[in-house]
């Protein structure tokens, strides 16, 4: 068994495309899940207890998240690249895997104002379809990208 540190990972370019927001021990689980994923096509249920140590109660339901095929990469020619995740309530939030933000509401209060978890469910649902090669692509125009980040901004002002 490997040992994992917890430090704070530093290396932007990552192989599981989480930038340095995630603590060490975070990021390697998920580079564990994508190495698993490719060579079995499923996530072996020790790779699942860890994603629930780690993630704590929001783990279960990004994976339905992802087995729900909610989430959805926006790309535009510029390569500017953001995620949008259809939450359970049928809204729809948008994440930026390269800076660990969320629009839900959940994200500002758990993770930004009360600091008791590391992310919300759909960022970490961005992240598990990112390793497990599950995300929608869409490809949208440079202005259509600016009117979705203009939009988020308008429902959050």
């Amino acid at each position: 068994m490997e040992s994992w540190s917890v430090s704070p990972a530093r290396d932007e370019s990552s192989a599981s495309g989480m930038g340095s927001t995630l603590p060490a021990v975070a990021e390697e689980l998920l580079k564990e899940i994508k190495k698993a994923f490719q060579e079995t096509s499923h996530v072996p249920d020790e790779l699942l207890l860890g994603l629930r140590f780690i993630f704590g109660p929001c783990a279960v339901p990004a994976l339905d998240l992802v087995d729900q095929c909610s989430v959805t990469q926006v790309t535009s020619p510029s390569g500017r690249t953001l995620y949008q995740v259809l939450g359970n309530s049928g809204k729809l939030y948008t994440c930026y895997s390269s800076c660990h933000f969320c629009t839900c509401p959940a994200f500002g209060f758990s993770v930004l104002q009360k600091s008791v978890s590391l992310l919300c469910k759909h960022i970490l649902a961005v992240y598990l379809s990112q390793a497990m090669g599950a995300c929608q692509e869409l490809t949208v125009s440079e202005e259509q990208l600016t009117s979705i980040l203009l939009a988020e901004e308008e429902e959050e002002g």
